[in-house]
């Protein structure tokens, strides 16, 4: 259904108070919930994180009074909203968990994006930081497997692919050459726009998880993973934002912000599985729309222009949770070996020149080892192999997905390598063998 939110008066500003048994809600139970209601709720808690910190910098610079009050109501209310919606996770899923769970938002998110963006170029940066957070996956599924026993397939559900990507030991680089061109907030589709808020808004949402929760662990390997993978992290919100047209102002992103909340919700509202959870994105679209009505009039009073020069007349869909797998492989085995070049421009591995500014960033923070590589050396170690769940097709690839992938220079001591991982699957296959004939 398309209709104009501009055009919807949403629920009053002063009848969205809600008390604390409403905002602390039930949490969903981890056995049984569907894997995208779990996505669902981990995209829109960053979106609500996202929402109340750019208020709170904007109430900094809002000269009226009167704005700023109203504005100061509203942060308040997404602040309630990001605890209802942070909290739907149960306290007994453990860090791991809920962590495959924000790589997977990441990976069918970023998917789905791509696939449904207007701008080529936004396209191409999706695409590749779609192969980092697919190997991140990766890297916390051997973790997982190691540390809790957990199968990745009980968090992921069969829904996304769980196998080498782009090695993370080649994620960090000089992040000037995160920044990518910026969108022209003139021509750029509202579809462009919301996109790249809304994943934005994932990352740095994961980032400040592994930030905060990557010390809860006492294997050490494992904790130098969550740093390193929060680093990696750190640069994508660097790229997506440097997506964005540096001239818009303050009002346009408040405009953005609440246009981007409500397609989320609208979105969830429409996907959602749980009926209980549904009526808590049903709730909170309407509170969404509310706060819409607002920018929508304080951008009009301080920019003396129609918000739909911003944000068009209709909703736009930032994601449809489902699977992406198919995508995703044809993605994996055309852009492994894609890099970043300076100017906004990308490059492959074998044209990189020697004094490529990364290669200074990866020698000296993988000088000792890379973590991420210790996550297979130590699965190598207890179990035979990685842990992988991917279709035959796509496993019987995987060797020439990290061949393509790997770069000569800047390798840490400690990384795996194609003959390594190739014969730690046959010692996999020949055990594999053993038993079926004992059987």
């Amino acid at each position: 259904m398309s209709f104009n939110p501009l055009e919807e008066k949403g629920l009053p500003i002063e009848k969205q108070v809600r008390n604390w048994h409403q905002i602390v809600g039930r949490p969903y139970n981890k056995t049984d919930v569907d894997c995208y209601t779990r996505t669902r709720q981990i995209l829109m808690n960053g979106i609500e994180v996202e929402a109340w910190g750019f208020k709170h910098q904007l109430n900094r610079f809002v000269p009226d009074n009167n704005d700023k009050e109203l504005i100061a109501r509203i942060s308040r209310i997404e602040d309630s909203q990001q605890a209802t919606a942070n909290w739907m996770g149960p306290a007994d899923q453990s860090v791991l968990e809920t962590t495959l769970g924000y790589e997977q938002v990441a990976v069918d998110l970023t998917a789905w994006m791509a696939q449904n963006e207007p701008d080529d170029y936004v396209k191409e940066t999706f695409d590749f930081g779609l192969l980092e957070d697919f190997d991140h996956l990766y890297r916390y599924s051997q973790f997982a497997y190691m540390v809790e026993g957990i199968e990745p397939d009980a968090i992921v559900q069969g829904q996304t692919d769980v196998i080498i990507g782009r090695p993370t030991q080649h994620h960090h680089n000089c992040n000037g050459l995160r920044i990518r061109k910026p969108y022209d907030k003139m021509t750029a589709h509202p579809q462009t726009k919301v996109n790249i808020l809304t994943l934005l808004s994932g990352e740095q949402q994961t980032h400040n998880y592994y930030a905060e929760h990557g010390f809860m662990y006492g294997d050490h390997v494992l904790r130098e993973t969550y740093a390193e993978i929060k680093d990696v992290e750190e640069e994508h919100v660097t790229m997506y934002e440097s997506l964005i047209d540096p001239t818009e102002t303050m009002w346009e992103k408040f405009l953005l912000h609440e246009f981007t909340e409500v397609c989320n919700y609208y979105t969830c509202m429409e996907d959602e599985t749980d009926n209980r959870i549904k009526k808590t994105w049903e709730l909170f679209l309407d509170i969404e729309l509310g706060h819409l009505k607002v920018a929508a009039d304080l951008f009009k009073k301080y920019e003396k222009r129609d918000p739909e020069e911003v944000i068009g007349n209709e909703i736009v869909i930032p994601c449809r949770f489902m699977s992406q797998k198919d995508y995703v492989q044809k993605v994996l085995e055309k852009e492994a070996d894609k890099r970043l070049e300076s100017e906004g421009k990308y490059t492959t591995i074998e044209k990189l020149r020697e004094d490529w500014a990364s290669y200074k960033v990866q020698e000296k923070q993988n000088e000792i080892s890379s973590p991420s590589e210790n996550s297979v050396r130590l699965a190598e170690i207890y179990h035979n192999r990685d842990i992988v769940s991917a279709d035959k097709e796509l496993k019987d690839k995987e060797v020439e997905i990290l061949t393509k992938g790997l770069q000569k220079r800047g390798l840490a001591n400690n990384t795996v390598l194609p003959d390594e991982l190739e014969k730690m699957i046959k010692t996999d296959e020949k055990m594999k063998e053993k038993k079926e004939k004992l059987i």
